[in-house]
């Protein structure tokens, strides 16, 4: 009887869709950035021993790691059919082991111990110690397999690896797989759906009535360089978020959790964006580089703890959606009045909370959301929160019509009270939309879709810009 040979898989890029270091990496950066980061200065030469410290200290769930398709498919079928399918990575050897049991694949793995980087021509050199030249096929992904793929029997290469044409030059048996990742994957890791927010820049612009292309054209470089910093920040969230946006029915499929999108180029990718999103806040004054600088730092903050702590992080995004409006007036050297952030701020702790009755409102289970604070207990606590930011809101509006800035900007003060009516309309509209499950996500980007939303903000507006006097002045 002839005993087939091994099937040998890489796991990184391979038989994952991911890489295992990168994904350490990340979990061990929202687990214990510290610690992570001590990690990666100590053994940045030694990767073998970072690898093996990495796991340590944030244990990543392997079976929820994305595969590669068509790998896990040719895996089965040779399983099926009494074949040994091996593991072989330059990952760490716990790691390996485990993905290789969540599969069924064999006991015996080749991997990174702590001493050995299992890659290139080490691992070429294990396996043919193992196995015999030529006494096994080998798949991989990248150029530095092959030194493998010319001690294999068959090469077996996922995606595009120039390199690999050398093999059937000589009359290797070359078999190849699709791989690699698409532009418009990581587009849309960038959420550019998203970059609609942004013209809360536009709020210090509306209530000030300088309609003029001085204070229009740099707000919206304010907003290109908001929308730059905001698509860093998204990625850098996905990336802390990968284990979390797997258990999730929706958020499973974003580019980086579903492996679409290699970690790696997202990390390239989100340097880019902040280094654009500076070199333009550096472009327009001192004032915006701070603004934008708090933004992105009180974001990564949000991302790395905060939004796990409960009510801190309807906090901070009421924080963030307000910073928004202090850099649109930086950004046009408007002064921006201190009872407009006190009003809009209750307005968007009350989105804030519309935000977590929504992802509640929509869970399948009772227990907590994946990396929040919330479980379905709080839904009641939640609605309560939004109708206090309401009721805050309005009294503040009212405070304000009344006031001495309030008068001069609007001197027919009964207009701006009869705005009070869609105002309250409005919120208690996307409360209740969220009660029942039938918003967005994300509160701001429902909004800003909404067609009946959308009426009652442009019935406010032209409310206001009525009291202001700016239709008379427009159109006599």
């Amino acid at each position: 009887m002839t005993i087939e040979k091994p099937l040998v898989l890489d796991v990184d890029g391979t038989f994952l869709r991911t890489d295992m270091l990168y994904e350490n990496f990340w979990a061990g950066l929202g687990a214990a950035p510290v610690k992570t980061l001590v990690a990666c200065v100590r053994h940045i030469r030694n990767p073998a021993m970072l690898k093996a410290e990495l796991a340590r200290i944030a244990p990543i769930r392997t079976d929820l790691l994305p595969v590669n398709p068509e790998i896990a498919e040719l895996a089965l079928q040779c399983r099926l059919g009494g074949r040994e399918v091996v593991l072989a990575s330059a990952s760490d050897n716990t790691q390996v082991a485990r993905l290789s049991a969540d599969y069924g694949l064999s006991e015996h793995v080749f991997a990174s111990d702590g001493v050995s980087n299992l890659k290139g021509g080490a691992k070429a050199q294990a396996l043919v110690e193992a196995y015999g030249e030529g006494g096994f096929d080998y798949a991989g992904n990248s150029s530095v397999d092959m030194p493998i793929w010319e001690k294999a029997e068959n090469a077996l290469v996922v995606g595009h690896v120039p390199s690999a044409r050398a093999l059937a030059a000589d009359g290797r048996n070359v078999v190849e797989f699709p791989g690699g990742w698409e532009l418009r994957a990581l587009f849309k890791a960038m959420r550019p759906h998203q970059w609609v927010k942004n013209v809360l820049l536009l709020l210090p612009l509306l209530a000030s009535h300088r309609f003029e292309m001085a204070t229009l054209v740099p707000i919206l470089w304010g907003m290109a360089a908001f929308s730059l910093a905001a698509s860093a920040i998204y990625i850098c969230n996905d990336l802390l978020d990968l284990e979390a946006d797997r258990l999730h029915p929706t958020k499973c499929r974003r580019p980086f959790a579903s492996g679409e999108v290699p970690i790696s180029v997202g990390m390239v990718a989100m340097a880019a964006l902040s280094a654009g999103a500076l070199l333009i806040a550096i472009g327009l004054s001192a004032g915006f580089l701070l603004v934008t600088l708090l933004y992105m730092a009180l974001s990564l903050a949000y991302s790395l703890k905060l939004k796990r702590m409960r009510w801190v992080d309807v906090t901070m995004l009421a924080a963030l959606y307000t910073i928004r409006v202090v850099a649109g007036a930086s950004a046009a050297a408007v002064e921006v009045s201190i009872y407009m952030l006190i009003f809009i701020f209750p307005i968007f702790l009350t989105l804030g909370c519309v935000k977590r009755i929504t992802e509640l409102s929509k869970a399948n289970g009772d227990e907590r959301l994946p990396g929040r604070g919330y479980g379905r207990g709080e839904l009641a606590d939640l609605r309560n929160v939004a109708g206090i930011g309401i009721v805050g809101a309005l009294v503040i509006f009212l405070l304000y019509s009344v006031s001495d800035q309030g008068l001069s900007l609007y001197p027919t003060t009964w207009l701006l009270w009869l705005a009070m009516v869609p105002m309250a309309v409005w919120m208690v509209r996307m409360v209740n939309l969220a009660w029942h499950g039938r918003q967005d996500y994300d509160p701001i980007v429902f909004a800003l879709r909404d067609p009946l939303g959308l009426g009652l903000l442009m019935l406010i507006l032209s409310l206001m810009f009525w009291a202001a006097g700016l239709w008379q002045q427009w159109f006599g």
